[in-house]
């Protein structure tokens, strides 16, 4: 918990430049906007926006929004050092920067003697001037400075003066904060914590020996700031092993995502420095969008979220053990390191195969269904449970099907409609591919028995039309139902084609989602079981719905 004598801790995201280098994600310049507008309302001061002259994409990015800013967050352009033997004034793409009409600039320079003299090719002496050149010209242009120590901790490890000597360099020049990359991933905690003490040491002996002159002041440390990559999966815990160590600022994007292994998530980051460490970085009532804000990202980049991703992963705080259910119902300290309403995450109990009854009585209650552990429903919900997952059914990602069970039991199931059969035609046209398929399927619904066929894009497709088809006449909310996912898993690959196959559903109303299960030998029939199961659940949610209305009037 932060209090108002808490340190501050500067955040900066770099999702939407370091981010996007991951393998497979892509964005527009709309999902680019999108994000920052919520990362700003997450309440992340610096916000990295791209390399404006890199492509297009980043030009347009600035211009919108210098045309309708963000609120509170400064939004960072990101460039290199100019190149070698040049100048910095007669740079094109620091003109690009400069257009971009950033407050702050975020320079990328050389720390690593071998990265000069093999990919720059160049001098260690030009790499010093290079670095001084183009933030004295930024800072003559009224921008605010970030300087990255690219490959910085290689770079100390290779060569510590020349290390030291850029960072020496950029202070002289104007940047008011110095970030010491780990861009290699390949550092470990107590190296990164030893290196920033060093490094923060050096420089205020330096300093205090070589004032400024007299037309530039009393000259200042700069703040440190800490950029970890996860190759060696030590991100997030180099990142706090450097503020502890002093630094100031910890850069990192939502979920991780970055290039070969990511960078460090600040979805860990945030809650670990501010719940654990005592740091501000956000305030509580920002805090508790992390959650949504992690999911927000991974449905704009169009990437399934991490479900056991720590704090804001939909596992993150599941309970799946009976000893742990039970002990988490008298007391969630007992499993759990912080609450989940913290990060806007919540607690789920998990059914399963492993479960006790206070597993089931969990759920139930969760669900709004009250049992008694003392009367033969609770068991025999269990013991019905055990038996479908020992035949391959999984509860714990269809709890829609897993209450329409409890209701089976407890007797009070509604029969919205009663289906008789179906029949799939799928088209096969020599010499060319085709999806089309024609269901017909036959329900009764008040004892009246409908007959109806739909074609779809595949058969799961045409059966779901053709049911909906059916049913809508009687039950008109079924029109806003959407079948929004489909998972087919084969549980016995050596049987063949005989194999057992299970499939989830998950169906949408557009304000709710829920997931149905089917198992079969026969892939549509274990497909249909999961439909029918989806309607069947949507139908039971609107009928609730009215009578949480009529009762509340």
């Amino acid at each position: 918990m932060t209090t108002n004598s808490s340190p501050q801790l500067w955040l900066y995201d770099t999702t939407l430049r370091d981010g996007t280098q991951r393998e497979g994600l892509s964005v527009s310049i709309e999902d680019k906007l999108r994000i920052a507008r919520r990362l700003d309302q997450l309440g992340i001061p610096f916000i990295e926006g791209g390399w404006p002259g890199a492509n297009p994409k980043d030009v347009q990015f600035f211009w919108q929004l210098q045309e309708d800013p963000l609120k509170q967050a400064e939004i960072v352009a990101f460039c290199s050092t100019r190149r070698p033997n040049s100048t910095a004034a007669t740079e094109p793409m620091l003109q690009d920067i400069l257009a971009a009409g950033t407050r702050w600039v975020t320079i990328f320079g050389k720390s690593w003697d071998l990265h000069v003299t093999t990919g720059l090719k160049t001098t260690l002496e030009e790499n010093l001037a290079m670095i001084r050149d183009t933030i004295e010209y930024l800072r003559s242009q009224g921008r605010r400075i970030i300087y990255d120590a690219e490959h910085w901790f290689d770079g100390y490890k290779h060569n510590r003066d020349y290390a030291l000597q850029t960072l020496e360099v950029a202070i002289a020049a104007g940047a008011e904060w110095l970030v010491l990359c780990d861009t290699n991933g390949g550092t470990l905690p107590h190296e990164i914590s030893q290196i920033v003490q060093d490094v923060i040491g050096h420089l205020s002996l330096v300093i205090s020996q070589k004032p400024m002159t007299k037309d530039k002041g009393q000259r200042t440390i700069p703040q440190i700031g800490i950029h970890t990559h996860n190759d060696s999966e030590m991100a997030v815990a180099n990142a706090i092993a450097a503020v502890m160590a002093g630094a100031k600022m910890v850069q990192g994007t939502i979920n991780g995502y970055g290039e070969r292994c990511g960078n460090a998530n600040l979805c860990s980051l945030i809650p670990n420095l501010q719940l654990k460490a005592g740091y501000s970085c956000i305030t509580e009532d920002q805090l508790t969008q992390l959650t949504e804000a992690s999911r927000f990202v991974s449905e704009v980049v169009n990437l399934a979220p991490d479900e056991h991703a720590p704090f804001v992963g939909r596992s993150a705080f599941a309970h799946k053990g009976g000893i742990h259910v039970s002990a988490v119902e008298r007391n969630p300290l007992t499993y759990e390191h912080i609450q989940p309403e913290q990060v806007g995450n919540r607690r789920r109990i998990v059914i399963s195969e492993q479960s006790g009854l206070s597993n089931v009585l969990a759920k139930a209650r969760s669900f709004g269904i009250e049992l008694d552990q003392q009367k033969a429903e609770a068991r025999e919900i269990l013991q019905r449970l055990k038996d479908l997952e020992s035949e391959g059914f999984q509860f714990e990602a269809a709890e829609a099907s897993f209450v329409l069970l409890m209701h089976e039991a407890l007797g009070d199931r509604q029969k919205f409609f009663e289906v008789k059969g179906f029949q799939v035609h799928c088209d096969l046209i020599e010499g060319k591919e085709t999806s089309n398929a024609l269901a017909t399927v036959k329900v009764a619904v008040d004892g009246k028995n409908i007959l109806e066929a739909a074609e779809g894009n595949g058969p799961v497709a045409a059966l779901d039309a053709a049911l909906r088809k059916a049913l809508v006449n009687f039950y008109p909310q079924i029109a806003t139902f959407d079948l929004t996912d489909y998972k087919v898993r084969i549980l016995d690959g050596h049987t063949g084609t005989a194999a057992k196959t299970r499939v989830l559903v998950e169906s949408g109303n557009g304000r709710q989602r829920w997931t149905t299960v089917g198992v079969s030998n026969n892939i549509l029939a274990a497909s249909y079981q999961a439909v029918v199961e989806g309607l069947e659940y949507g139908l039971l949610l609107h009928s609730q719905a009215l009578a949480a209305l009529k009762a509340s009037s």
